[in-house]
């Protein structure tokens, strides 16, 4: 009978608690912190692909319970226990949300390359939230790299069925909304686990050796949902890829609601420098596709009461500003200076019809304001890094859709100051007197991170680099105090043309001719990209504007852009200045010896060693070998010069014959004949370089670019368009020859410096003699012609050189030659 009523009890127990459960299964509410997993399939990487049960909604109200705690804002989301669930309204679903991903706080000991540090991005995409059959919200990821004009083309729609995007999470309804406008879903797992929707994409994770996750080391740190963004704080932590070891990070989610009509697209146009976005269109080209690019930048317009005054030339505040928090990190003496680096661009933006368009604040701290964050994506910032790394960095979020630039964080290095210092020290030493101490005042410290903060400010406004503007200043013209006052030393502060180091200390040239600064062309730039235009409704009808108005503006030499992608124009090089290489580097060269002739005094610090001045000299040698390359880029060289079919004159141009020999003409005077003035025995003893090695790798260097197949192959191609007005090759070999052979004239003995010279000369003859075939059929015939002409001059030279170390030398390349000479064919 007790067992009877024992077994009787456990059957309806059991069949009671089954019911329970069943009733349970149905709602997305674990209480405890040990439910199961309700994921389905998992991704590539072993990932939860959202919550996606198979289970019937349940009651609004049962599902968030009272102990829940409710935010609103783009999303409601609740957090009830340990669980998040976001209710998704249904005008959110098939919107566009962009999603990006940073790093808070960086991990102890992860510091690959420039990432790693708190702030740095780390994943951006576009998502949408779809509704889905058997009571399903799907989560889709969007791109935009091929369009066919409007939904009603046919085109449209073809383009639309072989471009199906991809479906990467599914999550089940917890519950409708009470007004049935909207949907919960149950996400703890998709934000607690690891994906590379909300957190590291592929690069960054290939970047950053950022290995499995660990789940169990994971946890949710914070939710918070704002009326156009959501932003989700999480505790990662990763195996390392590379190493047996785990790291965590602290990592910041934002999902931003993006414009329901995106700002009006602004075609590219390559002769003004802008970053941009691309897409292929099946439906703009009738007879073909068309690939489609437009710039990237901010959404500037005038408020609706300042039409009529926009209209009508006067300067109106836009309907929403630029601004730029600066990182309460940042330390207190240079905030003045990086708001200015930001401030500066005013009177671009005022050329552009719009005041105080772009301001700078400091950011609020967290007693200020608790729930302000840097890594809020309604926020653009300048972060400090104190990082090793010496660099800085500008990255935008973009629309991809119409290039619309939503917020940027510049990536400041607090390194960055160690490489400011020697770059002016070694540049501008002889110039300014403030320049000759290891510590710079703070005052012109503060002006060179002014300067760095304004080249950042521009990249984050839409602009790339602009190569050429230096170009376009006459070398005498940087050397003129009143000129250079009135129009800085370059028309860009995009291009890499820091520091005047053509001025001479006799100019008296000022800080504002030595140091560079927003100049003509970055003030055109921001009008060609900013001003708006009401009398144009697409892009479309925008394109002949903007092109006419490019064509009379590049009357003004001042004004033109040279991209850092065109690699054979020799007017477009970093960190070159002047019209005219040969003239600005015989200049450097002028103020390189005089630092030279100063820098252990100007490195000196009690009781410390030679580092700084062994970095310094490397400094040095560095800013020579960057004022040869300058040079040697108009060898060969092809001047790019982007244009329309509606203006006259050729796009490529063989660089000058006078021009090329001139360069030549540097390059035996100053790499040929051995630059002794870097070879200090004060300077090589306490450091411990190498003489001979400093004076190869520069020699090595003119060499391999003289004797390239691609220099050959220009060369080629120059005589074959222009005929006698190129650099024929036999005259090209010829004048190399003089300059490296002129002791066989003279039977002077060869020093160890010009030995190595003329060694390595003889060995990268020899190889390219291998390599000449189909591709190079005149350089066959001169290179063995070559060959002898320098076999018979040494044999002449033996019979008079009486200097041992000389004949042996030249005994050995007589032997090499011998040998090579027989093997051209």
């Amino acid at each position: 009978m007790i067992r009877s009523s024992i077994v009787f009890f456990l059957f309806l127990f059991f069949s009671f608690y089954s019911h329970s459960q069943t009733l349970e299964s149905l709602s997305l509410l674990r209480a405890d912190t040990t439910k199961r997993d309700t994921t389905k399939r998992e991704m590539a990487a072993s990932v939860p692909a959202g919550n996606d049960q198979l289970s019937a909604p349940r009651n609004y109200y049962n599902l968030l319970r009272n102990k829940s705690i409710t935010l609103k804002g783009l999303f409601t989301v609740h957090k009830v226990n340990d669980n998040y669930y976001f209710e998704i309204p249904d005008s959110i679903m098939g919107r566009d949300l962009l999603v990006v991903s940073r790093i808070a706080q960086g991990a102890a000991g992860l510091r690959p390359g420039f990432t790693g540090y708190a702030g740095d991005q780390i994943g951006s995409r576009i998502i949408r939230f779809e509704k889905g059959p058997g009571h399903k919200i799907f989560l889709r990821r969007i791109t935009y790299e091929e369009r066919a004009g409007d939904s009603t083309n046919s085109m449209y729609n073809a383009v639309v069925r072989s471009n199906l995007q991809p479906l990467v999470a599914a999550f089940g309804i917890g519950a409708y909304s009470p007004n049935g406008k909207g949907r919960v879903i149950e996400v703890t797992d998709y934000l607690n686990g690891d994906n590379n929707i909300l957190f590291f994409d592929d690069g960054a994770r290939s970047k950053m050796n950022v290995g499995s996750i660990l789940r169990n080391m994971c946890y949710i740190k914070d939710v918070n949902s704002y009326p156009v963004n959501l932003e989700i704080r999480t505790i990662k932590t990763y195996n390392e890829s590379r190493a047996d070891k785990t790291f965590t990070l602290e990592l910041n989610t934002s999902i931003v609601l993006l414009p329901k009509e995106p700002m009006r697209k602004r075609y590219a146009d390559k002769r003004v420098g802008y970053f941009s976005e691309r897409y292929t269109d099946y439906d703009a080209n009738p007879q073909g596709i068309k690939e489609v690019t437009y710039i990237k930048r901010w959404r500037l317009e005038p408020k609706p009461e300042d039409i009529e005054k926009y209209k009508n030339g006067e300067l109106v505040e836009p309907v929403k500003p630029i601004v730029y928090y600066i990182d309460p990190a940042t330390p207190k003496k240079w905030i003045p200076y990086l708001k200015q680096g930001v401030e500066d661009w005013q009177k671009a933006f005022e050329k552009a019809g719009f005041k105080n368009a772009i301001i700078a604040q400091e950011a609020p701290t967290s007693a200020e304001n608790p729930q302000w964050s840097l890594e809020d994506s309604r926020h653009s910032a300048i972060v400090y890094k104190p990082s090793t790394q010496a660099n800085a960095a500008g990255p935008v979020v973009t629309d991809p859709r119409s290039g619309e630039i939503l917020e940027s964080h510049i990536n400041w290095y607090h390194n960055l100051m160690s490489i400011l210092r020697d770059w002016y020290m070694i540049q501008c030493g002889p110039t300014d007197p403030r320049a000759r101490k290891l510590t710079f005042d703070d005052a012109l410290m503060g002006q060179l991170i002014r300067s760095v903060a304004s080249h950042e400010v521009g990249h984050t406004l839409g602009l790339t680099h602009n190569y050429g503007a230096s170009s376009t200043v006459p070398v005498e013209k940087l050397r003129d105090r009143v000129w250079l006052e009135q129009n800085g030393l370059t028309p860009s502060i995009m291009d890499y043309a820091r520091f005047n180091y053509v001025a001479q200390p006799e100019d008296s040239v000022t800080e504002s001719g030595l140091i560079s600064r927003i100049g003509a062309y970055d003030v055109w730039a921001i009008e060609w990209g900013y001003r708006w235009y009401p009398e144009a409704k697409t892009p479309d009808e925008e394109a002949p504007i903007l092109n006419k108005w490019i064509v009379e503006k590049m009357e003004n030499r001042a004004l033109w852009f040279g991209s850092e992608f065109t690699s054979d124009d020799p007017r477009t090089q970093t960190e070159d200045l002047g019209d005219n290489a040969m003239k600005s580097g015989m200049y450097g060269i002028k103020n390189l010896q005089r630092v030279m002739a100063n820098l252990m005094n100007w490195t000196y610090k009690p009781n410390e060693g030679y580092t700084n001045l062994s970095q310094l000299y490397d400094g040095v040698t560095g800013q020579f070998d960057y004022y040869v390359g300058h040079v040697l880029s108009n060898i060969g060289g092809i001047y790019e010069t982007p244009k329309t079919t509606d203006q006259q004159g050729p796009v490529f141009a063989m660089v000058p014959l006078t021009r090329q020999m001139e360069a030549m003409d540097f390059l035996k005077k100053h790499v040929f004949t051995t630059p002794h003035w870097l070879l200090d025995t004060a300077i090589l003893s306490r450091i411990g370089e190498s003489p001979t090695q400093t004076i190869s790798k520069t020699q090595g260097m003119v060499l391999n670019h003289l004797l390239s197949p691609a220099t050959l192959s220009k060369m080629v191609v120059n005589e074959a368009m222009y005929g006698d007005k190129a650099y024929p090759l036999y005259a090209y070999f010829t004048d190399i020859d003089n300059a490296i052979w002129t002791e066989l004239k003279t039977s002077s003995p060869v020093d160890i410096y010009r030995r190595n010279l003329q060694r390595s000369y003889i060995d990268k003859l020899v190889a390219l003699a291998a390599k000449t075939g189909a591709d190079y059929r005149d350089v066959g015939p001169i290179l063995k012609v070559k060959l002898r002409e320098i076999d018979n001059n040494i044999s002449k030279a033996l019979s008079r050189t009486k200097d041992p170390m000389t004949t042996y030398h030249l005994k050995f390349i007589k032997d090499k030659l011998e040998s090579a000479i027989e093997t051209i064919k």
